[in-house]
């Protein structure tokens, strides 16, 4: 329920799965999971508007077993594995994309915001409605948009 404050567990018991990484491309039936943080130090530039209706959110950096040693800041984030597959950066950004062209409906996305160790808010249902690759200056990094959904239109919990 959006704006309820959550223990990790609660959060994991919710979505039926152990979530250990911030993008999670259709973890359950009708939707996938975000991860955010908009603390001082968090390390993506993830961003909700003023009144909490608009997020953007920064896609993932290279996993370790892709940097080489290298700082993941300096590398560009990845659409693909080393073998071909689509990361979470590609699962969302191809959703995205089929959205934008009407190709598919928006992705459901349940964001939920990083308060502290352990303590996360459920800042409700998002609809993904597009998804740019940007230069920050060192690498290219994907920037999601995702609009918040009325609560009358959240599907019931199975």
């Amino acid at each position: 329920m959006p704006g309820e404050i959550l223990t990790h567990a609660e959060m994991c018991a919710r979505e039926g799965v152990r979530l250990r990484r911030g993008m999670n491309f259709r973890v359950r039936v009708g939707h996938s999971v975000l991860l955010m943080s908009a603390r001082p130090g968090a390390p993506y530039r993830d961003r909700l508007s003023e009144d909490g209706t608009v997020l953007r959110y920064e896609g993932h950096d290279a996993p370790p077993s892709l940097r080489g040693g290298q700082d993941p800041k300096t590398l560009d984030q990845p659409l693909h594995t080393p073998g071909g597959r689509p990361t979470q950066n590609g699962l969302f950004f191809g959703a995205a994309l089929a959205a934008r062209a009407g190709e598919a409906p928006p992705e459901r996305v349940r964001v939920y915001e990083k308060l502290r160790p352990g303590e996360w808010l459920d800042r409700g249902l998002f609809l993904l409605t597009d998804a740019v690759q940007e230069h920050d200056g060192t690498r290219r990094v994907f920037v999601f948009r995702l609009v918040v959904v009325g609560e009358e239109d959240t599907p019931a919990p199975p």
